[in-house]
């Protein structure tokens, strides 16, 4: 029987090419306090980033790679949807991305989940 994580992402796809939208989705099964969700995402040997563009069905504009998100913005919600963007164009064949989710409290991450996607050059 498996474990239920604190905290899961998930990503609806596994390969994408440059300006194509990511769709993302975070499970929260944590019942402890906790201050915020941050969703980082990082473009492995680069420096490029994603964009978040939407957040839970709300047109957002955040240029950073790393999104944090309030408890009291998030409610009592459980699944925060999300999408990402990259203008990103592999140097080789592909690039490897790593989208991660954490659950803060107080300063302290309390648990995490990392899923990984390519970019592939067309």
């Amino acid at each position: 029987m498996s474990e239920v994580k604190a905290i899961s992402i998930s990503l609806s796809q596994k390969e994408i090419s440059s300006n194509q939208e990511v769709h993302g989705t975070i499970n929260i099964n944590y019942l402890g306090r906790f201050d915020s969700i941050v969703i980082n995402s990082q473009i492995e040997n680069s420096s490029d980033i994603f964009h978040f563009t939407n957040l839970n069905g709300k047109r957002i504009v955040y240029p950073y790679a790393r999104l944090s998100i309030l408890k009291d913005d998030i409610g009592n919600r459980k699944i925060l949807e999300f999408i990402a963007e990259t203008k990103h164009v592999p140097l080789g064949n592909h690039s490897d991305v790593k989208f991660r989710a954490a659950i803060i409290q107080e300063h302290k991450e309390v648990s995490s989940d990392t899923v990984y996607i390519r970019i592939l050059k067309f």
